[in-house]
């Protein structure tokens, strides 16, 4: 197989005769699944073929890899081909329902597009030009880069970017043990760090990956730019579904009348980049009309009389001139938020990263909670309990927490860079103070272009969409360039593959034992993934590439196992089960949670240095750094322009399922919201197509336009993870336009890292 430059530089896949081989055996199996069954015709006497399915079903256990919330699902095969993938019952996430993005994984595994072979570039980078290769050249080819760079420049100039499930035998194990700090995962510093870095400041706790409200009896929801039911996060959906059916009050803050406004009591169409104000107008009405639950803040909350005075001149009118919502909507929403508690709460949301500013105001957010008495109690916010499971036992890391960040003390604070092996700092130059989260993908790119503090000379990708997740491509693909050796990881031919040195086809979901999957939850919990078919094509798992290529630059000591079971069972051990003991409990290992106050008896949930949660952070205040929540005006869009806003869609998973069959098939392509007034002086009408440029000159499209007055005229919208180039891709290829590619900005947050991408604008070109 090999990947070559089509038109406008997109990538085209040229197929050899071994692999025309091989797609056509797999051709086969797809036309089976396409035969229709059940059919009058099939009824008729004498007929050979029977209506039904025939065969064994066989299933198999596993949590779905096409997002990243990981629902327990069962893999039902027939004959060695996968049939049905649903949600398990059995599973605290899933509950036996399965959104759309996980029942279409089947049209994932059999996507004829998929990278079949590993592959060695015989072309220039970039070209696209591979020749396939063996397991065992591939393998050699890349050990021998890796070595060389680590006996050149120190093993902190590989740098490994890591997104899905699988990522663990990447950016985590095979990280610390090569000894660089430099592994990075987008969900870090694009979405969370924000929300998890405020969280251990105000609580010393970490938000967790299921954000903890207490939905069985929540009574009032209030949402500041997360999207239920677009985002499609399963358990989400249905634990709001069930809040709402009971009548729970919902509050929802967005620029858009998004799915969830539709069901809310009260829409708030905030001005862009605003938030903050409204969070310190609404602690001011709670504070000043002795709405609060002041039993709740004397005993858990400190910093509250510094805070008080912090609000007291931050009213709702004030607000309502930074935000644009009337002062007594933001009165009425705050007494509804109160008249609720403690059974009220803000869910913090997931991706959080907007404007620079985004620790500060997720620390606004938490203020929230705390004065409505929310936190450890029942239809407030719980306490996530992390699943008990012993690690694989292994030799010291070089490295510890590559991937973890600084392991500094709340109030440590140093100039000092976090030191990696050879005694050099973490490159992207984060200090021990705040920055606890992943290292920041995107200020990684710097050192491998400019050298400094030291070179980044390698990259391995392992599910990264590399082009359509980090903002600034063009500086991106400027670093791919500086690049000695660049090793990418993949399920699919994406915009990126054309750029690697080695590409290593991956074994997706159903093909492969993985990492198992332990949940900090209210009731914490380890799920299992199972192969339920063999590996297509020429593929292997993530854990298998991982061990070999660790085996080859002499990590022996830390692969010591021969196959993915033997490593699993062992760590299985720790807690008295097995795999075998997994698939008799349905895949799933339920333990006990401390969800709740009283759970802790005399001892004091929250770890801060006063045991209680921190309205004022003496941390940031030593800093430097405002200790309470402050508003910073956002920059306006520039006349003609528009704020550019992006987020999902409910059957896509960023830039990963565009070209996956049947869910192209629903959403083949987004769209651009443009406020309906806008529309009518630009010209346009719903169906149009324009490009897009942002205020650097960056152009994406064509996109179709949305006029709706389900938007604010100051911005637009669109569905992340679209307009990729790449010819490979036969269905995703040149489909709309990419908010990546307008994203040639963005603020880093001073706390916490995040890079705020919400601070692009963007005009509309009808012409190119």
């Amino acid at each position: 197989m090999a990947v070559q430059p089509g038109p406008n530089g997109r990538v085209k896949l040229n197929i050899t005769r071994r692999s025309f081989l091989k797609a056509g055996a797999t051709a086969g199996t797809l036309a089976a699944l396409g035969r229709p069954t059940g059919s009058l015709a099939q009824k008729r006497p004498g007929a050979e073929i029977p209506w039904y399915r025939t065969g064994t079903i066989e299933t198999t256990y596993n949590n779905c890899d096409m997002c990243p919330w990981r629902c327990g699902v069962l893999v039902h095969t027939v004959d060695g081909v996968v049939r049905k993938i649903e949600g398990n019952p059995a599973d605290p996430k899933s509950r036996g329902m399965l959104c759309a993005r996980g029942q279409g994984g089947v049209s994932f595994v059999y996507d004829p597009d998929r990278l079949q072979s590993p592959m060695i570039r015989t072309g220039e980078r970039g070209d696209g030009q591979f020749r396939e290769v063996t397991w065992e050249e591939a393998l050699d080819y890349s050990a021998a880069k890796i070595l060389a760079i680590r006996d050149t420049y120190g093993p902190e100039s590989l740098a490994i970017f890591g997104h899905t499930s699988g990522d663990f035998w990447f950016t985590d194990y095979f990280a610390q043990a090569f000894g660089t700090p430099n592994a990075a995962k987008p969900s870090s510093s694009l979405c969370l760090s924000p929300r998890e870095e405020a969280f251990k400041l105000m609580t010393g706790l970490a938000v967790g990956g299921h954000e903890p409200v207490d939905w069985d009896g929540l009574q009032c929801l209030t949402l500041i730019g997360s999207h239920i039911g677009e985002d499609a996060r399963n358990t989400v959906m249905q634990d709001f579904s069930n809040a709402w059916a009971r009548g729970a009050r919902v509050v929802v803050v967005d620029p858009r009348f998004s799915s969830v406004a539709a069901k809310a009591d009260y829409w708030l169409p905030i001005k862009p980049g605003t938030d903050t104000a409204l969070l310190l107008a609404w602690a001011n009405v709670l504070i000043d009309e002795d709405l609060y639950d002041a039993g709740y803040v004397a005993d858990w909350v400190a910093g509250f009389d510094d805070y008080a005075g912090h609000v007291s001149e931050l009213t709702p009118e004030w607000a309502e001139a930074i935000t644009e919502i009337p002062a007594e909507t933001i009165r009425t929403t705050a007494r509804v938020m109160a008249e609720n508690r403690p059974r009220s709460a803000i869910m913090p949301g997931r991706h959080v990263t907007w404007y620079g500013t985004d620790t500060q105001r997720m620390r606004a957010v938490y203020a929230i909670n705390a004065l409505l008495g929310a936190y450890g109690r029942q239809g407030g916010m719980y306490f996530n309990k992390s699943a008990y499971l012993e690690a694989y036992p292994h030799p010291p890391f070089a490295v510890a927490g590559s991937s973890g960040g600084c392991s500094a003390e709340p109030g440590e604070e140093s100039d000092e860079l976090p030191l990696g092996p050879s005694g050099k700092a973490r490159a992207d130059g984060a200090r021990t103070s705040f920055l606890r989260g992943a290292t920041a993908m995107q200020e990684l790119i710097d050192p491998m272009i400019s050298g400094e503090p030291y070179p980044i000379k390698g990259l391995v990708t392992y599910g990264v969409n590399l082009f359509n997740s980090i903002p600034n491509v063009p500086r991106t693909v400027e670093a791919v360039k500086e690049l000695d050796f660049f090793l990418a990881v993949d399920v699919l031919p994406m915009e990126h593959i054309a750029w690697a040195d080695v590409v290593f086809p991956e074994a997706t979901f159903v093909e492969r034992y993985d990492e198992l999957w332990a949940v900090p939850y209210k009731t914490p919990f380890i799920s299992m993934r199972e192969p339920a078919i063999e590996p297509l094509y020429d593929t292997r798992p993530g854990w298998w590439m991982a061990r070999e290529l660790g085996i080859r630059v002499g990590l022996d000591n830390y692969f010591q196992w021969e196959t993915a079971e033997e490593y699993l069972d062992k760590r299985l051990l720790s807690v008295g089960s097995s795999l075998e003991k997994m698939r008799a409990q349905n895949g799933v290992i339920v333990q006990s949670g401390k969800p709740y106050l009283e759970d802790f008896g005399e001892a004091s949930p929250f770890t801060t240095t006063s045991a209680r949660i921190e309205l004022y952070s003496e941390d940031l205040a030593q800093a430097g750094l405002d200790p309470m929540p402050v508003y910073e005006p956002t920059e306006e869009p520039p006349a003609g322009f528009y704020r550019l806003l992006y987020g999902r869609h409910p059957v896509h998973t960023f830039a990963k399922t565009q070209n996956t069959p049947l869910l192209s098939d629903l959403y083949p392509e987004n769209e651009l919201w443009l406020n309906q007034r806008r529309a009518d002086e630009e010209g346009v009408t719903s169906g149009d197509r324009v490009w897009l440029e942002n205020q650097d000159g960056a152009r994406s499209g064509p996109i179709k336009v949305k006029a709706t007055q389900r938007i604010r005229p100051d911005a637009v919208f669109m569905v992340h993870g679209f307009g990729q180039q790449s010819a490979g891709l036969s269905r995703a290829d040149g489909k709309g336009a990419s908010d990546t590619k307008l994203q040639t900005r963005y603020k880093l947050d001073p706390i916490s890292g995040g890079a705020g991408m919400r601070v692009n604008f963007v005009k509309l070109v009808k012409e190119v």
